[in-house]
């Protein structure tokens, strides 16, 4: 096993520096922690919470909450499968060390509010057990345009954090470890907007359309122990599963709307969040009430009637979406269930008829088993790889 400290190779530093470059960030930026005249500033803000990453749970999809402003997500594939147990071990154990900020190829950065989620793809699921949850892989749906490249993948890698420089300096070390045992396939920057409170605890951005974004959950501890959390079989109780969608959005059609068409295609307002059918921003819409003439406030083909759980039947989906401007101006959804149809019926039904899919295509996607949460004791990954 290489040592976590250990310094990063040019290829890494080489491939961090490069995407700091792409997401516009200056070289010559300084963490708080780099500033030599730190000791001497009474005005310095206080340091940002750190988020465990050890537990139950692997840290970056419940915790921390709301979620941080910026994400990279990264799907590799393996080159030998036969290497995913210690491999995945290594993984966590860079984890522990650059989230307590005691790995050298941080540069100096502190790690801050900083949360890595590693999961893994059904092709690497179906090798430990055909039967367990995530093994199975996505299927297509319409208004996709993904290259072969962007589909499926062995390992998601999700980087979280506040400070936007961490992001790449994390993948690179990350990637810097896993060496020539993976390859990647794609990545993606991504952020959220200022977040707008929903109920007590519980907050979302706005995406590009300028709606709140994310408002339906299982924000309560029981609704996640039903909806997120997988209960079993034991190698993956404490996972969940994931999928990831990257959509373009045709901003320049969907502005030519009027506000009231807008709120139509989603079925809530624009301003508030607020259900077509009343209430508050948390209240769920109320898909029967009609107007006096008999039409329904939240139109038969509106996003929150077509994608509502209680019309799909399925259970609650938990959103960290994230807005990004490169290749296209879009949307990463990243949707986490202990259930898979709960994604997959949904966007069938969509697909049917929903409106907001009329403004949106789908350039890359996949789906991954987030692995059981781990420790010093029990290595990420150990109960399903050995």
């Amino acid at each position: 096993m290489r040592k976590a400290d250990s310094r990063p190779s040019r290829r890494a530093f080489l491939g961090a520096t490069g995407t700091v470059t792409a997401v516009g960030l200056s070289a010559g930026c300084q963490s708080p922690s780099a500033r030599p005249d730190r000791a001497d500033r009474s005005d310095a803000p206080a340091p940002t919470p750190s988020v465990s990453p050890t537990g139950r749970y692997q840290a970056g999809i419940t915790l921390p909450q709301p979620a941080q402003r910026h994400l990279l997500a990264v799907v590799a594939d393996l080159v030998d499968t036969k290497s995913v147990g210690p491999l995945l071990a290594e993984l966590g154990e860079v984890v522990r060390t650059l989230t307590k900020g005691t790995d050298a190829r941080l540069m100096g950065l502190e790690p801050g509010d900083l949360t890595v989620t590693i999961g893994v793809g059904p092709r690497l699921v179906r090798m430990a057990d055909p039967g367990l949850p995530g093994a199975k892989d996505l299927p297509r749906f319409s208004r996709e345009q993904i290259s072969p490249r962007a589909r499926g993948g062995d390992l998601l890698i999700q980087i979280c954090a506040n400070d936007a420089v961490l992001l790449p300096v994390v993948a690179a070390a990350l990637l810097e470890q896993a060496g020539d045992r993976i390859h990647e396939r794609w990545r993606q920057s991504a952020g959220r907007g200022a977040n707008v409170p929903v109920e007590k605890g519980v907050a979302a951005p706005r995406n590009l359309f300028g709606f709140v974004d994310g408002i339906v959950g299982p924000h309560t501890k029981a609704e996640q122990e039903r909806h997120l959390w997988l209960a079993g079989p034991a190698p993956v109780a404490g996972g969940t599963l994931a999928v990831l969608r990257r959509m373009e959005l045709d901003l320049p059609r969907f502005a030519k709307l009027s506000v009231a068409e807008q709120e139509a295609v989603f079925g809530r307002r624009r301003d508030t969040g607020v259900p077509l059918s009343g209430g508050t921003i948390a209240s769920g819409p109320d898909l029967g009430a009609k107007t006096p003439d008999g039409r329904y406030l939240v139109p038969a083909d509106a996003h929150a009637r077509r994608a509502h759980s209680t019309a799909v039947g399925v259970g609650l989906m938990l959103r960290r979406s994230y807005s990004v401007d490169a290749p296209a101006p879009g949307l990463l959804f990243i949707s986490f269930q202990n259930d898979i149809r709960t994604f997959t019926n949904t966007l069938t039904r969509m697909d049917n008829s929903d409106a907001l899919l009329e403004f949106t295509t789908t350039t890359a996607s996949a789906t991954f088993l987030i692995l059981p949460g781990f420790d010093e004791e029990h290595p990420l990954g150990s109960r399903l790889f050995r």
